[in-house]
């Protein structure tokens, strides 16, 4: 059970502490007090100190931390420790291990390195997870359970997953002439007379072949941490919760399907601090997939958690200050740490959770930094963490159960995402596949809601439902960017959306492919067409950063060739070739419209685009400002107003004038009418 009012927490390893310094959990627990932290999370990591030998277990060693929690009221989030196995279970048990390709296992001596559906692992998992949970679950400290830890990192190749995978493929297709024709395997002579016949996935070429396997894996993961879940469920006491932490990025994670097993999402969000929160964004001059490059980036994470259920949400990991490797030593400026919890709270975050306390002394997140640095001693990160931990103590109540308001709600693709990594539509230079095309082209769309001074959201389309006009009732405008992979029971309600009087925005590659990645053998954009008042044959990619007329800013990467039926053009281009050719149009249909932009936008473009779309509750704010609004449980509306620059700014909000220091943020409660 969550308390009534945001938490602050961090995840707790004092067992990783050099054992001369393990006898100062008291010290640690007493500073977290004064900061205002209120939930640690432990205990995920370490099944060789829960289980040190198979069958001898040790459940006492962390009774000081519970104890000492409990006398402080803190609430601990105790994980299960099945994503890093002890070395016995690995020796004893090698066929555990998960191969990456067919025969080549994951060496061991990282994480996650196990085939999570090997009965033996199982047999293993379950035992230490009953022995855990029964042993602790009445301590008065525990508020709840995370299950695993980031799971769905690896695609396992294993025997059995595979004779697992044509099982379901049998199940799903029911013969293989069906599965022939679904998949196109006249094509390159791959037609199978047998099941037995189909090959491994290690060289597959074929993409309908590439989406059924991520769809496998993924709905793996479900079952694995949904078993996990239910086991939870039997065991635990009334009122404790069960989530696990997801990594939205994982190669095997369906976000939607996993978070419906769990009482609550909860998500991992890192973003690049200093610069990488400037207004106007200035990308860092370094690139990690999983982190967030921008203040963009940043809310759109936080949105897909939102998205996963369509309620608040934990996080369950985020910046304390340097994250990632040795090589990455950014740690924030003085006020960002605070921009970020409050950025998060603003999108429906319920707990706000460092990882971690302590910088740890050893093994391959040495450089990884905690709350505190390797000297365990309050610093300047401490010190704002407290400050942030005081302000939330200080709101209570009025800021749990976010809803956040959404002018424009950008729909997620999951599965269009894994399409595009299979075939991706844009390249790196010298033509290298561009694997993040679908993460590139949405969050164009993304920042370009933000910067025309409205307020974006993510919908996944799993959750769009079947109803248009309740759709275009609760979504006044919605855009669809390279929702490549899609039904036509999907499409069809996109069209009767905007009849219903909805305000859609297509993207590249919208609507290209069915739900088995074939390209449709229509005129694209297919069954949009007539809405959109466009078609187009062609499509190429850019090597230049084309200006265009009629709007600001440019044509990036990619262009549609765009051929107007009976909509207005509202941008177009020079193409290096001859010839003005359409970039963006917009046709109103039925009680609505349709705006389609036929390129990946830079950031002007993308803002132009978005200004035509609706008007901010807020315009005239500084370029360096954000305004964003969430309504309470008390039907309150609270603006999170940031300033992510390094200048002050001067700011109108829900009628109060103010100045914002430099990387400064406030709450304004707007008064109702």
């Amino acid at each position: 059970m969550l308390p009534p009012r945001v938490v602050l927490g961090t995840a707790y390893y004092p067992e990783y502490l050099p054992r001369e310094l393990r006898d100062r959990v008291e010290v640690d627990l007493d500073l977290m007090v004064a900061a205002g932290i209120t939930a640690i999370r432990v205990g995920e990591s370490v099944w060789s100190t829960w289980e040190p030998r198979d069958g001898v277990f040790d459940l006492e060693w962390i009774r000081p931390v519970l104890d000492g929690a409990a006398a402080r009221g803190i609430g601990v989030v105790l994980g299960t420790p099945t994503y890093a196995v002890p070395p016995w279970l690995q020796r004893a048990h090698p066929e555990i291990a998960a191969e990456r390709r067919t025969g080549e296992r994951v060496p061991w001596g990282v994480r996650q390195e196990v085939d999570y559906h090997q009965p033996a692992f199982l047999f293993h998992a379950e035992r230490v997870i009953r022995r855990i949970v029964e042993h602790h679950r009445d301590h008065p400290a525990i508020m709840g359970y995370q299950v695993d830890n980031e799971p769905g990192l690896l695609l396992p190749h294993n025997e059995s997953t595979f004779q697992a995978f044509v099982a379901h493929l049998r199940e799903t297709y029911g013969d293989v002439d069906t599965l022939n024709e679904a998949w196109g395997l006249t094509y390159w002579s791959h037609r199978l007379s047998d099941w037995s016949e189909l090959w491994r996935p290690d060289g597959n070429s074929t993409p309908s072949y590439d989406l059924a396997w991520r769809r496998f894996q993924a709905a793996r993961t479900t079952d694995f941490i949904g078993w996990q879940a239910d086991l939870i469920r039997e065991l635990r006491r009334l009122g404790q919760l069960v989530t696990t932490c997801l990594a939205y990025d994982r190669a095997a994670v369906a976000d939607v399907d996993l978070s419906a097993r769990l009482d609550v999402a909860a998500g991992n969000l890192y973003v690049h601090v200093q610069d990488g929160l400037e207004r106007p964004a200035r990308l860092p001059r370094f690139e990690v997939g999983w982190i967030g490059r921008s203040v963009a980036e940043l809310y759109l994470a936080a949105d897909r958690v939102y998205g996963s259920r369509g309620e608040p949400f934990l996080i369950t990991e985020t910046n304390a200050t340097t994250i990632g490797g040795s090589q990455l030593n950014h740690p924030p400026y003085d006020g960002q740490l605070r921009q970020l919890a409050w950025a998060m709270v603003s999108r429906g975050a319920r707990i706000v959770q460092y990882w971690h306390w302590h910088s740890i002394h050893h093994g391959a997140e040495t450089f990884w930094g905690g709350i505190l640095g390797h000297g365990l001693q309050p610093g300047r990160v401490y010190d704002e963490i407290t400050a942030i931990g005081a302000e939330l103590a200080e709101a209570g109540s009025t800021v749990v159960d976010l809803r956040p308001d959404v002018d424009v709600a950008i729909v997620w693709s999951t599965e269009s995402d894994w399409a595009l990594q299979c075939q991706p539509p844009l390249a790196h230079p010298g033509g290298v596949p561009d694997k993040s095309s679908y993460r590139t082209i949405v969050t164009a769309f993304y920042t370009g809601v933000l910067d025309a001074g409205l307020r974006p959201g993510v919908l996944p389309v799993e959750r769009l439902g079947d109803d248009p006009v309740e759709l275009a009732s609760r979504v006044p405008v919605l855009v669809v960017p390279a929702l490549y992979i899609a039904s036509d029971a999907q499409l069809d309600l996109l069209v009767a959306y905007a009849q219903a009087g909805g305000h859609l925005v297509v993207g590249p590659r919208t609507g290209y492919a069915d739900p088995e990645a074939r390209a449709r053998a229509e005129v694209a954009p297919g069954r949009l067409r007539a809405a959109a008042g466009v078609h187009y044959f062609e499509y190429e990619n850019l090597l230049d950063d084309l200006p265009v007329t009629g709007l600001d800013g440019h044509a990036t990467r990619w262009a549609e060739r765009l051929i107007v039926d009976d909509a207005e053009v509202l941008a177009s281009y020079e193409h290096p070739g001859g010839g003005q050719r359409p970039v963006v149009t917009r046709k109103s249909f039925g009680d609505g419209q349709v705006t389609v932009v036929g390129t990946v936008p830079d950031a002007a473009l993308a803002r132009a685009v978005f200004k035509g779309v609706g008007e901010p509750v807020w315009p005239g704010l500084p370029e360096s400002v954000t305004a964003l609004s969430a309504v309470n449980p008390a039907g309150e509306r609270l603006w999170f107003v940031h300033n992510w620059s390094g200048s002050a700014a001067c700011v109108e909000v829900a009628g109060d004038r103010f100045e914002l220091a430099a990387r400064d943020v406030r709450v304004v409660r707007e008064e109702r009418a």
